[in-house]
């Protein structure tokens, strides 16, 4: 998985877990009023799951904003411990965490193969 973000584009990491089901317009409300942060300004925002499986990306371009989501089949992703609030992460840090197992705790690594979508 690999983003075409601007290299001037700062990667945010909100690091109390979140509710998987909210949407862009409760994310925004979580990014201006607890990270006092202004959602639309071009940085990205990630969100993770209490499970650590989960991770969601907002992010605002062009005048839209788009929500990525990301789900591991096994594993967790690996976060800071016992900390609150956001951190900025360095560019590499985040393509680490998109794209290798560096960042993720799992016990197999073995590729799942799906035959229905429901």
């Amino acid at each position: 998985m690999s983003f075409m973000l601007p290299r001037e584009v700062k990667v945010y990491l909100y690091l109390s877990p979140c509710d998987m089901r909210k949407s862009i317009n409760t994310l925004s409300v979580l990014v201006s009023d607890t990270l006092q942060q202004n959602p639309a300004s071009g940085h990205l925002f990630l969100f993770r799951s209490r499970h650590k499986d989960k991770m969601k990306a907002l992010y605002f371009s062009d005048n839209c904003f788009s929500l990525w989501y990301r789900k591991l089949d096994s594993g967790r992703f690996i976060f800071p411990k016992g900390k609150d609030g956001c951190i900025e992460l360095t560019r590499e840090h985040f393509d680490w965490l998109l794209v290798s197992h560096q960042y993720q705790h799992t016990d197999s690594l073995t590729s799942k193969e799906y035959s229905a979508f429901h």
